[in-house]
């Protein structure tokens, strides 16, 4: 498994997991399926594993800190996120959690970005992971919280770094531009981008990734997979984007991607695994995965050599921009 570095060093396997249905994304995982996620990205050489308290309210770092804790803890790097504090909620007893996730409300999220939020938010996580430390701290979707996460929030974050508690800060959002304010503004390390990079969209190009490749910040890719409508050879009836419905020119712009890449032996989810990487910008690109299973099949797909002549066709048909992306 090939690694990538932050300017200050931190080393980030190419392929990440990405914990979210640990806590129980739309379905109920097992304990049993976790484990056998972690245990099959390990032998495959994934070391970056990512989760958040948003993700089953808590309930994913409880599952990721054991699962990691038989590893050597210098040989891999956890990330979680701050913004969300999750606080008891008796209130809400017997029912279940309203944002996605399969599990109880027995607390609910309050958005907090201040300083005591973020130092509240990190002293819960390293409890619920059982860790010593953590690898990166990411302000999580702070878009409706702009003005506190780009000054209080980030300079905490920033102010931690520099004591030593965290060894990389950034944001996790799904919008490029104001990921890329966030690099104007402060000396970050890392940022997470949701869905904006991906084979079907590249609005990031515009913005985020020129700079962050001019600051050194390195960047994250997530939702690779644009919420399942890339997720195979060819779009599935009922494909979502967005977790809605997908509109027909994606689903038609999906398949012509698809007429490409079967042209030259390749499937479009590993056209999709691979494209973002071909950025120098990008340091990882983080799968959710629920079991053993899941967590193969993308290590097979990122194994997978793809033909530099699939891109220029792409480009050629008009399916991707009209620039190279430079391998790094």
């Amino acid at each position: 498994m090939r690694t990538r570095a932050t300017r200050r060093g931190l080393q980030l396997t190419e392929l990440g997991l990405g914990a979210a249905q640990f806590g129980n994304l739309f379905r109920e995982t097992s304990d049993e399926q976790a484990a056998s996620a972690v245990a099959a990205a390990w032998d495959a050489g994934v070391r970056y594993f990512d989760t958040a308290p948003h993700y089953g309210l808590g309930l994913s770092e409880q599952r990721l800190g054991p699962l990691l804790a038989s590893h050597p803890r210098s040989e891999y790097v956890v990330s979680s996120k701050v913004g969300r504090l999750l606080v008891d909620s008796p209130e809400l007893a017997g029912q279940l959690d309203d944002e996605g996730f399969a599990v109880p409300a027995a607390k609910r999220r309050v958005w907090d970005f201040s300083r005591d939020g973020i130092l509240r938010s990190l002293e819960s996580t390293l409890e619920r992971t059982g860790l010593d430390s953590l690898d990166i701290a990411y302000l999580h979707d702070p878009d409706d919280h702009l003005e506190q996460a780009l000054g209080e929030g980030i300079q905490t974050l920033i102010d931690l770094r520099e004591q030593g508690v965290v060894r990389a800060v950034g944001a996790g959002m799904k919008q490029s531009a104001a990921l890329a304010a966030l690099i104007r503004a402060a000396d970050i390390d890392l940022v997470m981008l949701a869905g904006r990079y991906t084979l079907l969209e590249q609005g990031a190009a515009d913005d985020l990734l020129p700079l962050a490749a001019e600051r050194g910040v390195g960047v994250v890719i997530a939702g690779v997979y644009n919420t399942g409508l890339l997720s195979s050879a060819r779009p599935a009836p009922g494909a979502k984007y967005e977790y809605e419905d997908a509109p027909g020119e994606l689903i038609a712009r999906a398949n012509a991607i698809a007429d490409v890449c079967e042209r030259y032996g390749v499937t479009l989810p590993e056209a999709a695994l691979a494209f973002p990487l071909r950025n120098p910008a990008v340091v990882s690109v983080v799968v959710g995965v629920r079991d053993a299973a899941q967590m193969t099949s993308n290590i097979e797909r990122y194994s997978t050599p793809i033909p530099a002549e699939l891109w220029t066709e792409l480009r050629a048909e008009s399916l991707l921009p009209d620039s190279p992306h430079r391998c790094a």
